[in-house]
């Protein structure tokens, strides 16, 4: 945490035990009260308790903070004090670990309002990684007595200097609102964030025929300022908005200590790392309502600016190598992106509503192109003088949809979507997609509604450049999925039932989409979905409940592929099925004091791929698994109106498996130097008590 957010902390923790008495000492007897919906007066209420985990798992701390196996404070609650027609809230959850969230605001209801927030998200990643560096801010250093080798197998020093490093991110954001109604049809508002990021990436430290997966510590905010006025006169109302996004990393590169045999004259490595950039956007919006025909029209038109004008680290930190200067000792980096969309909506007749919706995106990329000769991982300079591709595109997007109701019981609707889009510097510069679509709704009454909805898309597209594609060293006959042809069909079915004499509830819906990539020789060349869920609620009575959810998504592809400039040699096909079922249980006033919440669900997971062809023998791959079962259980006790206690039960199992860690140690391949990561595997009791005390009415 940086300084000025632990003195934040600070005043945040003091706000929080200053009893709410004493929040009354504002003098707003001379304010004027336009809107006052409480009475004066404050009611709060504050948690207090522990939890204890029972083992260490870095991944189980993933946005619960709950990564190391001990005791964690449990404090948190909300308050809210209204007096003469002002307000103040606060709001506050886990505080004692590293997962927590505060607010607190202030204002008079209608007429002003100001707040602050703030909140830390912990991203966990790995916690079995080690490596042989020292991290030094962005330099890493090898150990003193490390003896480099051609391969893995001939560090001799590897074992005794590993150490332990988790892969991990925190994440903090601080928030700054304001808002304000000088009118009742003007108001203005200005929200302020600064995120900050601070942890462990893994990087990779390549030596050209050789690789060392690598610690690159993370130390960047982004701080973003968005403001604007909004109007409001009659039937028309429009906004006037800023936006801004600022980025620093405080790292401008990462520099390594090799590990393998040196190249000649340096024994080191280094790479840029994200370079600091800005962007700035106004935006102007509107909507217009008329009771002709019960028409809305809403407009809305963005112009922005982005920027990068980092200094560029040399060619290499190699001072043997006779690298040339940099053409630019900036990038001069600048986009210009242009957003319009209009959209009309209207009721020519009162059994029928028709939407008209269109949408323009611009890219246009205007950074200036230099000639770059590079150097190769530090080792050596190549005579192949290459450009930067400012690459551009420009979006149109036309939505025509319309509905009619045939019978009080039955409607229908339909829609037609075009996009057009244009780019530089691909293999496909124009490219169109058509989709039509209709849909059948079904309402024989208020606890019965079924409805199908099905239609069929083309992506086309002008030509694909295989110039483009020879350019960047690709196979010519290779189709890239996102810019290939590419017809779809697609169905969805969906049903709501409830029973009108009995609390039962029941949603069901089911979807399928196949596409055929039919002008691919290679690449993808199919690939179908199908995805189903299940829902149920039963009120069993008032004062318990019960409900169950399923699902289940598959979907299957097919690609081909060839290491010549030939057809297809080899087939792959993927195959992935994802299973989740859930449940939970309500029961609330046993014994009149005691309430039970029960959860619990299952996911599973499974990857399988088929190879085959002419160059290799038809194989399976080892299968990708994953499997997660978790479990809540609650108990609440109260013990007063004003005291109650809160028991919690947490249980979860995660374990995964994968063939790209699964057995492969830090030295398993000769020419690449791990972390040695391993898939999770981790069994997970957690158990919390904590209290709550209401104050105030």
């Amino acid at each position: 945490m940086r300084r000025n957010e632990k003195t934040l902390a600070a005043a945040i923790a003091a706000a929080l035990i200053t009893p709410a008495a004493a929040l009354g000492q504002v003098d707003t007897s001379d304010w004027n009260c336009e809107y006052c919906p409480f009475d004066d007066g404050y009611t709060a209420e504050y948690e207090a308790g522990a939890s204890y985990v029972n083992d260490d798992a870095l991944r189980y701390g993933n946005a619960t903070g709950y990564d190391e196996k001990g005791t964690y404070a449990e404090l948190g609650g909300e308050g809210r004090y209204f007096k003469e027609g002002t307000e103040m809230a606060w709001y506050a959850e886990d505080l004692g670990h590293e997962s927590r969230v505060f607010s607190l605001s202030a204002g008079r209801p209608g007429k002003y309002e100001v707040g602050v927030g703030y909140r830390a998200i912990p991203y966990r990643l790995f916690g079995s990684t080690s490596t042989v560096y020292t991290v030094d801010g962005d330099n890493l250093n090898r150990p003193s007595n490390w003896t480099a080798a051609n391969t893995t197998a001939g560090f001799a020093d590897l074992d005794a200097s590993l150490k332990h490093r988790n892969i991990e991110l925190d994440r903090e954001m601080l928030e700054f609102g304001l808002s304000y109604l000088p009118t009742g049809n003007v108001s203005l508002y200005a929200d302020y964030q600064r995120q900050n990021r601070d942890g462990v990436r893994i990087a990779t430290g390549s030596d050209f025929t050789q690789s060392a997966f690598i610690p690159r510590l993370i130390d960047d905010y982004t701080d973003q300022v968005d403001a604007g006025v909004r109007f409001g006169a009659g039937a028309f109302n429009l906004s006037l908005a800023y936006y801004a996004s600022f980025y620093r990393d405080n790292f401008e590169s990462l520099t390594w200590d090799r590990l393998f045999v040196p190249v000649a004259g340096e024994n080191a490595g280094r790479t840029a790392t994200e370079p600091d950039n800005d962007f700035q956007q106004f935006s102007l919006s509107g909507v217009y309502r008329s009771n002709v025909m019960d028409t809305v029209i809403a407009f809305s038109a963005a112009v922005g600016e982005g920027t990068q004008n980092a200094n560029l680290v040399p060619y290499t930190v190699n001072s043997t190598l006779a690298a040339p200067a940099l053409p630019v000792t900036s990038l001069h980096g600048k986009v210009d992106t242009s957003n319009y969309a209009l959209t009309l909506t209207s009721k020519p007749f009162s059994k029928a509503r028709v939407k008209l919706a269109y949408r323009y995106d611009e890219r246009d990329n205007q950074t200036p192109v230099s000639t770059w000769t590079r150097v190769i991982t530090d080792a050596f300079v190549t005579t192949d003088a290459e450009q930067n591709v400012p690459y551009s595109f420009e979006r149109s997007r036309l939505n025509l949809s319309g509905s009619y109701r045939l019978f009080d019981t039955l409607s229908v609707s339909a829609g037609y979507d075009r996009t057009d889009l244009k780019r530089d510097f691909q293999e496909v510069a124009d490219q169109t997609e058509d989709t039509g679509w209709g849909k059948l709704r079904w309402r024989p009454t208020n606890y019965l509604e079924a409805t199908v909805r099905g239609g069929a898309s083309t992506r086309d597209i002008d030509e694909y450049d295989t110039t483009v594609a020879a350019s960047l060293g690709q196979n010519p006959l290779l189709r890239k999925y996102y810019l290939a042809f590419r017809y779809r069909e697609f169905g969805e079915v969906s049903l709501m039932a409830s029973l009108p004499e009995r609390p039962l509830s029941v949603g069901m819906t089911y979807l399928y989409a196949d596409d055929s990539y039919s002008e691919s020789d290679l690449g993808m060349t199919d690939s179908d979905e199908q995805r189903y869920t299940l829902d149920f609620s039963w009120a069993i009575s008032d004062m318990s409940t019960l409900y169950l959810t399923a699902g289940n998504e598959s979907i299957d592809a097919t690609q081909m592929g060839s290491e010549a400039s030939t057809g297809p040699v080899w087939t792959a096909a993927h195959a992935d099925d994802f299973r989740h079922v859930g449940g939970g249980l309500r029961l609330s006033g046993l014994g009149e004091k005691v309430d039970l919440a029960l959860d619990y669900s299952h996911s599973d997971g499974e990857t399988k791929i088929l190879y085959s062809g002419m160059s290799v023998s038809a194989a399976q791959l080892p299968a990708l698994e994953s499997t997660m079962d978790s479990l809540r259980v609650t108990l609440s006790y109260q013990w007063s109106e004003r005291l109650s206690s809160d028991f919690v039960a947490r249980w979860e199992s995660f374990e995964t498996a994968d063939w790209a860690l699964d057995g492969v140690l830090a030295d398993t391949l000769p020419n690449v130097l791990t972390m040695g990561a391993t898939s999770y595997d981790y069994d997970i009791w957690a158990f919390g008590l904590s209290f709550r005390y209401r104050m105030g009415e």
